[in-house]
């Protein structure tokens, strides 16, 4: 931006500094605003050593020790020669011995944040089109993966979080098992049954249910139908688990239910001093948690005609679908607030009925309606998993 404002006649030069706070913070708007539409990886968080594209940096790149003729123990090494100042590589542990082969030990500062350093990659601010599920003409699942920005083995839309678009067309089934102690469905479009063990639940639009760990189920439409689908597949992949038992049973939301209770909660007295117009689900089970299941947290919420919802941010990663929204229906999301409580640069993502985006966690979020028409929205987080480690962290500006 300076390069091009400098070209101009030196009369019409901007009268003012340019610092190097600025150009970084405008450096990181920009780099945020091309990840969220996908042309770049997500930049990483300021910190230590940071590199490029996610490469581990040679600051926390392993070393190894080599047996030499003077182990005095069998399977005894001796570490490399090095300078005894150097601390830029871990100390490795005997790959003869198997068990020390996995030791590595470093010095404090050199592993202490491995988010900020770059080694473990940021969750990234993405969208996630209608278009998606509308040009997919058959039955089927349509993972909204990031796993390869992640650095993890996928599906996956967060750590934790596996979300998706379905599609059934009508007079099929498709059906679904995964390793996951819940499974969340939103219905978008269409209607059908799902069936599991010795019960079922006939679905139609704007209805949610959730499904428990290790449950088969059968998914079949009476008109063709799309739906918004969250897993914590992830999380258990990572934990290297499998569920062993359910902590909730099979629990149907029908949508006119959540309507209804919406509708009461806009028309309360004090709807105007609430931060939300919204519905928190959740199953009787989770009395400590107060979510929809153990891991997953879902509200049904709305915006109304030209509304602000205040800035906030949460520990856990959002991953909001949005149900109904006319144009004018956003959300600003940034890293930072100004003295007066405004998000700091923000990046805007423009909200499409029927799309989704991510909501990177800790990150200020605002959601804004500048349309004469309300807007619906879900979004579905970790918080239940976050609340029970008691490290949300909600915040309002």
């Amino acid at each position: 931006i300076e390069t091009v404002i400098n070209l101009r006649d030196h009369e019409v030069w901007p009268k003012r500094k340019l610092t190097c706070a600025a150009v970084a913070a405008q450096t990181r708007v920009v780099l945020d605003a091309m990840s969220a539409k996908g042309v770049l990886p997500p930049p990483a968080p300021p910190g230590l050593n940071r590199p490029t594209a996610h490469r581990t940096p040679e600051s926390l790149r392993m070393t190894t020790t080599e047996p030499t003729a003077e182990a005095t123990h069998p399977g005894e090494a001796t570490p490399v020669e090095r300078d005894p100042a150097d601390f830029s590589r871990p100390t490795a542990g005997d790959p003869a011995d198997p068990l020390t082969a996995s030791v590595r030990l470093y010095e404090y500062s050199r592993a202490a944040n491995p988010v900020g350093a770059g080694v473990t990659p940021a969750v990234p601010l993405r969208e996630f089109p209608a278009s998606i599920h509308r040009s997919f003409d058959q039955t089927g699942i349509i993972p909204l993966d990031v796993a390869d920005l992640l650095g993890i083995p996928g599906p996956a839309t967060s750590p934790a979080l596996s979300a998706s678009f379905g599609r059934v067309l009508a007079g099929e089934s498709l059906d679904t098992h995964p390793v996951a102690t819940s499974e969340l469905f939103f219905v978008l479009a269409g209607a059908g049954t799902t069936t599991f063990d010795d019960g079922s639940i006939t679905w139609g639009r704007g209805d949610v249910f959730v499904l428990p760990a290790g449950l088969p189920a059968t998914h079949r439409a009476t008109s063709a139908a799309t739906f918004y689908r969250v897993t914590d597949e992830p999380l258990l992949r990572h934990l290297g688990v499998a569920p062993t038992e359910r902590c909730f049973p099979p629990t149907h939301f029908r949508g006119a239910d959540l309507r209804a209770e919406l509708a009461r909660i806009a028309a309360s007295p004090h709807a105007l001093d609430r931060n939300r117009l919204s519905v928190l689900l959740a199953t009787a089970e989770q009395t400590r948690t107060l979510t929809i299941t153990h891991v997953l947290w879902a509200m049904y919420g709305v915006v109304p005609p030209g509304a602000v919802q205040q800035p906030h941010r949460h520990q856990s990663v959002a991953l909001d679908l949005i149900i109904s929204a006319p144009d004018g229906c956003y959300t600003l999301a940034g890293r930072k607030l100004t003295k007066t409580g405004e998000i700091f640069a923000p990046i805007r993502i423009d909200w499409e009925p029927g799309g989704a985006f991510i909501t990177p966690p800790g990150m200020w979020h605002a959601h804004h309606n500048e349309s004469g028409i309300p807007a619906y929205l879900l979004p579905v987080q970790d918080a239940g998993l976050q609340t029970h480690l008691t490290s949300l962290d909600i915040r309002f500006s």
